[in-house]
């Protein structure tokens, strides 16, 4: 086309003119949760570790020398994936490094799904699961949860009946906490067709008088994805840095085939190795964690406010329908969560089917935990 034919383009035509494809355009991206810059908010809306990383990540730290940086990393991470798999008994082609759990979940869902075809999760599960499913064009089907959050006995024939390709189960669960046993993921592993994702970020947290270890199903099934992280047990969701755990057969596309070229930095290689090699002193922030936990839930109990039985470092708070200031427990939720944050304490309210209810509450230290104690006691107890 001549440059002087551009004038008489119509008028009509949309504006802005988009360049993305059609299911990008028309999808909504993750929220996160506030991320507030002020140091004095008590911050228990994201679920991170309240406790400082371990000695041996601060001496990794500040052995890194500024000549470090001028060359590419190790591309595969191997002296972490070497502690990995010393750490799980298993062998080096069973783990995966990979830039947060978040890029571990595209690999899965990039690597395993054509677009158009089906994913499968709980109602209500990790809101970046249908994020990434629609990034790739593929359709979310969404499994109920029981009113407890536990899955139905006839929860593997959901999933093959939904035609999934892929099915993500995170546990301990999120938002409620629940952890489901080893023998249930079993019994899924073995009756699902497609390849099975647990999202284990939060199995920390869990009690080990309970015994809970998954990581077995891997030497069961080729079918079976474990996720870890080392955000939030190890303290450091500032590096993004995360593993799977499965057999070759699926480790060996995502490695080689479809993951990012250098994933992994030098500096979130060495500091991670140096975690998890530390998991002794790592394991002292989970105690106190699970104490906290323990503490709080007790605490919330006493003011009328249930939890959901919870393995992980937060619980998924309901409050009481009972307060006749209040319509509704979910008008109560609401206006808890903005009192808290007016009064500097962020929590996560979820505005959402079945959850409007309810408030997500981070651990944190005993004096955070004190803080949002106190502060609810003067919303729900006003003398």
């Amino acid at each position: 086309m001549h440059p002087s034919a551009l004038i008489n383009l119509p008028k009509s035509l949309p504006y802005p003119m988009s360049y993305e494809r059609p299911n990008i355009q028309n999808m909504t991206g993750y929220s996160s949760g506030e991320q507030p810059r002020q140091a004095d908010v008590v911050k228990l809306n994201t679920n991170e570790n309240p406790y400082p990383a371990t000695s041996a990540v601060e001496r990794a730290l500040r052995a890194v020398r500024i000549d470090d940086l001028r060359r590419y990393p190790q591309p595969y991470a191997n002296e972490f994936r070497k502690e990995a798999a010393q750490y799980h008994q298993l062998a080096v082609a069973n783990i995966l490094a990979t830039n947060g759990g978040d890029e571990l979940i595209r690999l899965a869902i990039t690597t395993f799904v054509d677009p158009g075809q089906s994913i499968a999760i709980g109602e209500p599960s990790y809101s970046l699961y249908p994020v990434l499913a629609a990034i790739q064009n593929c359709p979310v089907v969404k499994i109920d949860l029981q009113d407890d959050w536990q899955m139905g006995p006839d929860y593997a024939d959901a999933l093959n009946a939904s035609g999934a390709k892929l099915a993500f189960i995170v546990n301990p669960h999120a938002p409620s906490g629940l952890l489901t046993p080893v023998a249930t993921l079993r019994h899924i592993a073995q009756r699902f067709t497609g390849v099975l994702v647990i999202d284990e970020a939060y199995v920390d947290f869990v009690d080990p008088t309970l015994g809970y270890d998954a990581v077995s199903l891997v030497k069961e099934f080729d079918n079976v994805l474990i996720l870890r992280t080392m955000s939030k047990g190890y303290s450091l969701a500032g590096l993004r840095f995360a593993y799977g755990i499965a057999s070759e057969k699926l480790v060996a596309p995502m490695l080689y085939k479809t993951r990012d070229s250098y994933n992994t930095d030098f500096i979130s290689q060495a500091l991670a190795t140096a975690a998890l090699g530390d998991r002794a002193e790592a394991a002292h922030s989970w105690r106190k964690v699970r104490e906290e936990r323990a503490r709080v839930e007790q605490a919330l109990g006493e003011l009328g406010v249930s939890c959901s039985p919870s393995q992980s470092n937060f619980l998924l708070a309901q409050l009481p329908d009972t307060d006749s200031r209040y319509e509704s427990a979910e008008m109560l939720a609401r206006e808890c969560y903005q009192r808290l944050k007016d009064d500097g304490i962020l929590v996560r309210y979820f505005d959402m089917p079945r959850l409007r209810d309810k408030l997500r509450i981070t651990i944190g230290t005993a004096q955070e935990n004190s803080q949002l104690l106190r502060q609810l006691t003067s919303y729900l107890r006003p003398s």
